[in-house]
């Protein structure tokens, strides 16, 4: 029987390039994603088990219903290890189910973002176990993240 997988969770574009940085760490590992289907978002993740949310994300109550139906039909299934996201909006469904499910979760704050959190890091914290922080100026605003760097 195979590991668990890990759930890497992003939009396209910055977000999920940030994750694909660590494919290093991942790429040995039993794993799924969750993205927009968009053209490069399906050729960086073509040969990837992938599925594809909802978009826009943004003040779009009926994907936010669609993804959250998503999050759980996905987290039933695969149950994986962990959730792990840079964002955006498309990950608070994702935290929220895993947390419910007590699937740990992991928040990376986007690299270009450092005087303030995003939106998705606020929205995601009561639901996060671990946040990490690319630069040393995320940890004002929070204080309890590790820094690990820029992944780009």
């Amino acid at each position: 029987m195979s590991a668990p997988p890990i759930l890497l969770v992003a939009s396209d574009g910055g977000h999920l390039a940030q994750l694909w940085s660590l494919r290093p760490w991942w790429k040995r590992r039993n794993r799924a994603w969750i993205s927009f289907p968009t053209p490069d978002a399906a050729e960086l993740l073509k040969d990837e088990e992938v599925c594809w949310a909802h978009h826009p994300t943004t003040r779009h109550v009926r994907n936010l219903l669609r993804n959250t139906v998503l999050a759980v039909r996905v987290l039933a299934r695969c149950r994986p290890a962990v959730v792990i996201s840079t964002g955006a909006g498309v990950a608070l469904p994702f935290f929220i189910v895993a947390w419910l499910m007590r699937v740990p979760t992991v928040y990376i704050e986007v690299y270009d973002r450092i005087d303030t959190p995003t939106l998705t890091a606020r929205l995601c914290r009561p639901f996060t176990r671990l946040f990490l922080a690319q630069w040393e100026e995320q940890r004002e605003f929070m204080p309890a993240a590790i820094t690990v760097g820029p992944l780009l």
